[in-house]
């Protein structure tokens, strides 16, 4: 019972701490991290003791699975190079470097200096996701730190395998080698078996409670076994993550692929924020195991202070050449940029460690020479890297001027995908349009999907409009109207005439078609920058029609003017300059100017807006 009733404490905690870190806007694993340094010092908290295999059986094959699957597999292969650099390069030459000042600092043996390297060579996914999209990182940053935190853990957990084995004097150098890729090929192999069983399984399931139920099982179907043959358990997850995560679109249900999301999200936030916490609530016990061993204090303080530094500045040292080698590589053959020197900057900083390096350095053998203080110092790290890097990085972000993710660009890609999805289902539905089918039906199909579109497109624009757009008045009107149906429901519930099954099976159509409204998201366009699209390399009339062009009537639709009617957005005709009114107006002027015309190519008039829209290729560009 006691022990119930800790875990429901600190996960409770946890999550309390969470939530109070993001309304106030400080990152989750600093708030955490020193919520449980405080709590380690407080008479009435008990000792949290990790288990290392609670950690690494229990915690790391659900966060890695969760965001492997969050993971773009489309994004991650045009940054191979990069990735192997850091997750697999940056890891052994971290762990190397940290090696010889232990070595040097410590009266320790060369094998123990390399598992304690190993141990907190790895930066943690959850820490430095986290910080970084909280602090609006560019998202190319953002996936490199993702790729790289999903292979690095394997790296330094078979390095740090292979060297308590080298302390045992049971291992050679070669045999080191040859492990490391055996460990490597066969987690991969095992996580693809793994991922195509639960395929086949998971296409024959219907029912989103068991699919989703599977999906729960999923890392340790791939973990177990690989652990089991000696490969990589973390690379077993990771793959099966991957592959899933990219066919889930293709095989898996909408109910199920909502639900899955909505699951793991809910169980990555607990872990996340119960591992933080845990990380800090470990201090006071293993700081005074270090402080009473025989060492001498000076040496113990000179050792933290060193390992910490070489931690933090190997990374920088490796990240600047590894990028500039990767674009050599694989950038210049797809078209990049040379990389400008603040993005590996940025990466430099974003080392945090975390939980992993903690249960890492608690595998230790009890008979590791000073295993007190290699202990300390993988503690020393987490909390240095946590504190210093997670404090610190949103700084240095916002003085390097990087520009994360817009909310506005995002939109208008958001708005262009509809668009073309909107015209292969118009398609799809005259091709299945049947002399039994209700005229009634088709008008009423679409309609739905064309309002779809439309209300993608209204989002865009001068914000005040959005008050007024159809899609908005939409949204008010059929919440205000579910709010009166719910309370209608609410009563026949409590006047109890009415079976509880059928109350929840209508209550739960009502709150479904509630979830599927969207809500008016405001852009972050304030940065003054003009909202403009990618360049598209496919469409020809985007590539031939000039950026701008002398407008007839400014700010204002003519066609509109005349017919006593209001408008939503303007666009302008890139050839002749014509001012209409977008789709979601009541005259539609634009698009009818483009029938009339044939003139190809629009762009938004709609102030901070520059982006231009081919109504032949239905591209942006």
């Amino acid at each position: 019972m006691e022990w119930a009733l800790g875990l429901v404490v600190l996960v409770g905690a946890a999550v309390a701490l969470a939530a109070l870190a993001r309304r106030i806007g400080v990152g989750e694993p600093f708030v955490l991290t020193v919520a449980g340094v405080i709590g380690s010092y407080l008479w009435f908290v008990p000792e949290f003791d990790i288990e290392p295999e609670l950690v690494l059986l229990g915690l790391l094959p659900p966060l890695l699975y969760t965001t492997a699957i969050r993971t773009s597999l489309i994004d991650f292969r045009p940054k191979k190079v990069s990735i192997t650099l850091l997750s697999v390069g940056l890891v052994l030459f971290t762990t190397f470097a940290v090696a010889g000042v232990v070595v040097w600092l410590l009266p320790v043996p060369f094998a123990a200096a390399v598992a304690i390297g190993a141990v907190v060579a790895p930066p943690d996914a959850v820490a430095a996701t986290a910080v970084a999209r909280r602090v609006g990182m560019p998202r190319r940053l953002i996936t490199l730190l993702e790729g790289e935190s999903l292979f690095n853990d394997a790296t330094a957990l078979v390095t740090l395998r292979t060297a308590i084995a080298a302390m045992a004097g049971t291992v050679t150098i070669w045999e080191a080698g040859g492990d490391f890729l055996g460990a490597a090929g066969g987690g991969a192999l095992i996580g693809g078996a793994a991922a195509a069983f639960l395929m086949f399984l998971r296409r024959r399931i219907t029912d989103p409670v068991l699919d989703t139920s599977v999906s729960l099982l999923a890392p340790w179907i791939a973990y177990l076994p690989a652990e089991r043959f000696h490969a990589s358990g973390v690379i077993a997850v990771v793959t099966c993550g991957l592959i899933l995560g990219h066919g889930a679109p293709r095989w898996q249900s909408a109910a199920s692929r909502i639900a899955e999301q909505t699951n793991w999200r809910t169980i990555q936030f607990i872990l996340e924020s119960t591992v933080f916490l845990l990380i800090g609530l470990q201090v006071r016990h293993i700081f005074e195991d270090a402080w009473n061993s025989d060492l001498p204090h000076s040496t113990l303080a000179i050792t933290c202070v060193a390992v910490l530094a070489t931690v933090i500045l190997s990374r920088p040292i490796w990240m600047f050449p590894a990028t500039h080698l990767a674009w050599r590589i694989e950038g210049r053959r797809h078209g990049a940029q040379r990389p400008h020197w603040s993005g590996p900057a940025v990466l430099s900083w974003a080392g945090m460690r975390g939980v992993v390096t903690l249960a890492a350095a608690l595998l230790l053998p009890a008979d590791t020479p000073e295993l007190a203080t290699l202990v300390l110092l993988a503690v020393v790290v987490v909390a240095g890297t946590l504190l210093l890097q997670g404090l610190s990085l949103p700084l240095l972000v916002r003085t390097l001027d990087m520009r994360g993710p817009s909310r506005a660009e995002d939109l208008l890609q958001e708005a262009n995908l509809l668009q073309q999805a909107t015209t292969a289902g118009l398609a799809a539905l005259e091709a299945n349009i049947t002399p039994e089918t209700p005229p009634e039906v088709v008008d009423a199909l679409r309609h739905r999907v064309e309002y779809r579109a439309r209300s993608a497109w209204e989002l865009l624009g001068r914000s005040e409009s959005q008050r007024v757009t159809p899609s908005g008045e939409y949204r008010r009107l059929r919440l205000a109207m579910l709010g009166a149906e719910r309370e209608t429901i609410l009563r026949v519930r409590d006047s109890g005439v009415v079976d509880h099954e059928v109350l929840q099976e209508v209550m739960a159509t009502l709150d479904l078609e509630e979830s599927t409204i969207d809500r008016v998201l405001d852009t972050d366009g304030d940065d003054g920058e003009l909202l403009t699209a990618p360049v598209t390399a496919g469409c020809e009339h985007l590539r031939a029609a000039p950026r701008t062009a002398v407008p007839d009537l400014p700010d204002a639709c003519a066609e509109c003017l005349a017919e006593g009617l209001v408008w939503v957005h303007l666009r302008m005709c890139l050839e002749c300059g014509h001012v209409a009114c977008c789709d979601s107006s009541v005259g539609n002027h634009a698009t009818k100017h483009f029938h009339h015309t044939g003139h190809p190519v629009m762009r938004s008039v709609e102030p901070g807006e520059s982006w231009r829209w081919c109504y032949l290729d239905e591209q942006l560009g």
